[in-house]
C-alpha cells in the first residue's frame, strides 16, 4: 500500500509559472516506460509468484534456518520490497502529478489492492520472526556478518513484538488497509477539486493559500474569508474522514495494547516517548521568546492593532516583490551546496538535468512539496509547486536536502535505506540553513537582512512551534475521538484551544479560522508525522552550531551520517557531533538559535 510518498511541506501555491524560466517536469521512464509498459506488468507477475514463493518456502520454518538461510531469507524479502516500491512509486507519482485524473487514479487503487493481495502471503514473516527467541537471533548475527548488517530491521520489526496479534488478525489488518487508503484518496480527491473565488478568479486551495503571503492586505483578507467559506461548507466531509480514521486507528491501538494514539509513531520512528515529550515541553515551554515576540514585532512593522490569521505570513512592508527565475533558483542553492561540500553539487546536479524534479503548478497536481525516494535502484523524485517566491527557493533548498539524503542513503539497500522521520529531516533543513546563510551574507543592506532574518524567523515558527501546535492538537483529536464521535464543532474547539498558546496575544481570530484544521494534510496521511519536522529544525540547528564552531571534520561527519539511513538509531549518529537529543539542553540549544535571530532583529529597531 502507498501512502503519501513523504508527507507534504505545508507549501502555498497557484496556478501559472508565468516569467519564471522552463520549469522542468519529471521523467518516469526511470520506473517504467509507460503506464502500460510491458516492464510493469512483468514486475507484478513476478511479485505474485514471489510472494506465493516465499510464504511456500519459509512459513512456520523459520526457526529452522541456520545463519546462511536467514540471510538468503531476508534478501528474497527485499527483493520482493524493490519490485513492490518501483511498482507503486510509479503509480503514486503519476497521480499526484494529477490527482483529477481518473484513469491515475485508478491504476494506483488498482494496483494497490493487487499488490496487497500479492502480498498477504508474507504477513507470517514479521509475526513468525517476533516468535522467535532474542538467543535464537542474537547467535545467528554471530555466525554471519552480512547477516548481522540487517540486525537494525530486524530489532525495528521486532519493537511491535509487544503488540503483535494473532496471525488471522494480522491477515486481517493487511487486507484491510486499502479500506483506509480509500479515505485518504477522498480527502485527496476532495480538496484538489475545491474551487475559491478572489479577485475575480477562480483558483484551487493552493492558489487561494498563495495569496496570504501577497502585499495587498485587502486581497489576504478576501483570500482568507474565502478559504474559511469553502472549507466550512466541505467541514463535514473533512470531519467524517477524521472521525473515522482516528476511530479506526483507535480500535487498532486498543487491540495492539499501545499505551497512547501517539506510541505507534514512535516505534516507527525509533524514538523513545521521552525524548518526544522533552522536545514538545521545551517548545511550548519557549512560545513566549520565539512565536510571541517575533509576531509583536510584526504586528509593529505592519502598523496594526492586532494581527489577523491572513497577516501571519504576510511580506514585511518593505520586503522586494521580485519573483526569483527557476536559474537563479537553481544557482543560489547548488552555490550554497557547493560551497559547503563539492560533494554536494555532485549529487544535486543530476536533479536538475535529468528530470528528477517537477516544479510547475498545474490543474489537479498535488499541492505543497516533497521529496519521494522510490527504491534504491533508480533514485528519488522531487514535487514542488515553484512559483518564483523567496520561500519557494528555501523549499527547493529543503526538498533537494531530502534527494540528497535518500541518494547516499541508498548505498544502504533497500530495507537499510529508509531513515526514521526524526532524522529524515535533518539534511532538508539542513540544506535549507545553508542556502539561508548564503543568503544572509550575500545581503547589501540592513533592511535586506532585516527581511532575509524575518523570513528565516518565520519559516522557523512555522517548522518548530507551527507543527507542534500541529502535533498538540492531533494528540487532543485522538484522545476526544476516543470518548465518541466528534462534530465539526468539537474539532473546530480543539483546533482553536492550540491557536492562541501558540501564536500568542499580537493575534486575534476571525469567524472561520477555527476550520482551517481541515486542509492539512498531515493529520490524514500521517498521523502525528508533524513532530518530526520541530525534530529536525532543533537537531539541525544544534547540528549547524556545531559546523559554525568549526568542527574539525564536520562535512565527513555529516556525510556518513546521511550514508547510515536507518541503519542506525538517533544517538549513534549524534554522538561524533557530542550532540544527544535525550538530554534536554540539546532543544534548548536548537530553539536559542531561532531566539538569537529575534534578539537581533528587536536590535534593528532600537
Amino acid at each position: 500500500m502507498l501512502h503519501l510518498p513523504f508527507p507534504v511541506r505545508d507549501a502555498a501555491t497557484e496556478t501559472g509559472s508565468g516569467g519564471l524560466g522552463d520549469l522542468p517536469v519529471w521523467d518516469l521512464t526511470d520506473l517504467y516506460a509507460a503506464p502500460d509498459a510491458p516492464e510493469l506488468q512483468a514486475d507484478l507477475d513476478f511479485v505474485e509468484k514471489a510472494c506465493a514463493e516465499f510464504a511456500a518456502d519459509y512459513e512456520g520454518k523459520l526457526a529452522e534456518l541456520d545463519a546462511a538461510g536467514m540471510l538468503k531469507c531476508v534478501q528474497r524479502d527485499e527483493a520482493i520490497s524493490t519490485k513492490m516500491g518501483r511498482i507503486m512509486s510509479y503509480a503514486g507519482l503519476r497521480y499526484y502529478q494529477k490527482t483529477t485524473d481518473a484513469g491515475r487514479a485508478k491504476q494506483l487503487s488498482d494496483l494497490q489492492e493487487k499488490i496487497t493481495n500479492f502480498s498477504t502471503p508474507m504477513v507470517f514473516f514479521t509475526l513468525e520472526l517476533n516468535r522467535l527467541p532474542d538467543d535464537h537471533l542474537d547467535t545467528l548475527f554471530a555466525q554471519n556478518a552480512d547477516l548481522a548488517r540487517y540486525k537494525p530491521i530486524f530489532d525495528r520489526i521486532r519493537a511491535m513484538k509487544p503488540h503483535q496479534l494473532s496471525d488471522e488478525l494480522e491477515n486481517f489488518l493487511h487486507d484491510l488497509g486499502v479500506v483506509g487508503d480509500a479515505w485518504e484518496r477522498l480527502f485527496d480527491e476532495t480538496i484538489a477539486g475545491l474551487t475559491f473565488e478572489v479577485a475575480g478568479e477562480t483558483r484551487n486551495i493552493e492558489g487561494t493559500l498563495t495569496l496570504l503571503t501577497e502585499q495587498d492586505r485587502d486581497l489576504r483578507e478576501e483570500a482568507a474569508r474565502e478559504v474559511a467559506a469553502v472549507l466550512a461548507d466541505n467541514v463535514k466531509t473533512f470531519a467524517r474522514v477524521h472521525n473515522t480514521q482516528a476511530k479506526e486507528k483507535e480500535i487498532v491501538d486498543r487491540w495492539r495494547k499501545m499505551p497512547s494514539p501517539q506510541h505507534g509513531r514512535h516505534v516507527s520512528n525509533q524514538v523513545e516517548p521521552e525524548v518526544v515529550e522533552a522536545l514538545r515541553t521545551a517548545v511550548v515551554g519557549a512560545y513566549p521568546r520565539l512565536s510571541h515576540r517575533y509576531y509583536e514585532l510584526k504586528r509593529k512593522w505592519l502598523g496594526l492593532d492586532k494581527m489577523q490569521v491572513w497577516d501571519r505570513n504576510a511580506p514585511l512592508p518593505m520586503e522586494d516583490e521580485r519573483k526569483i527565475g527557476w536559474a537563479e533558483a537553481e544557482k543560489t542553492v547548488m552555490e550554497a551546496y557547493g560551497a559547503f561540500d563539492p560533494r554536494m553539487t555532485e549529487i544535486a546536479a543530476p536533479f536538475f538535468s535529468n528530470g528528477w524534479i517537477d516544479a510547475g503548478v498545474t490543474e489537479g497536481k498535488a499541492p505543497g512539496a516533497f521529496a519521494h525516494p522510490t527504491v534504491t535502484e533508480v533514485h528519488p523524485y522531487i514535487l514542488l509547486n515553484y512559483l518564483g517566491k523567496p520561500r519557494d527557493v528555501m523549499t527547493l533548498a529543503h526538498e533537494l536536502g531530502h534527494g540528497v539524503h535518500q541518494v547516499l542513503a541508498a548505498e544502504q539497500g533497500e530495507m537499510l535505506s529508509s531513515t526514521p522521520l526524526t532524522l529524515a529531516e535533518t539534511a532538508s533543513v539542513f540544506g535549507e540553513m545553508l542556502t539561508f546563510r548564503k543568503l544572509l551574507d550575500d545581503a547589501e543592506t540592513k533592511q535586506q537582512r532585516k527581511v532575509l532574518l524575518a523570513g528565516k524567523v518565520e519559516d522557523m515558527i512555522n517548522t518548530v512551534v507551527r507543527q507542534i501546535a500541529f502535533y498538540d492538537f492531533e494528540c487532543k483529536l485522538h484522545d476526544a475521538r476516543r470518548g465518541g464521535e466528534l462534530t465539526p464543532d468539537d474539532i473546530n474547539a480543539l483546533w482553536m484551544s492550540v491557536q492562541g498558546e501558540s501564536l500568542g496575544p499580537a493575534f486575534e481570530f476571525m469567524d472561520g479560522y477555527e476550520v482551517f484544521w481541515s486542509y492539512i494534510p498531515h493529520f490524514v496521511h500521517s498521523p502525528f508525522y508533524v513532530y518530526a519536522y520541530a525534530f529536525g529544525d532543533g537537531l539541525v540547528n544544534a547540528l549547524y552550531s556545531v559546523y559554525a564552531e568549526g568542527d574539525a571534520g564536520f562535512q565527513d561527519k555529516y556525510f556518513d551520517m546521511l550514508k547510515a539511513g536507518g541503519s542506525k538509531h538517533h544517538k549513534e549518529l549524534l554522538a561524533p557531533f557530542g550532540l544527544d537529543a535525550s538530554d534536554p539542553a540539546f532543544w534548548d540549544k536548537g530553539l536559542d538559535m531561532i531566539s538569537g535571530f529575534i534578539d537581533e532583529l528587536e536590535a534593528m529597531e532600537e
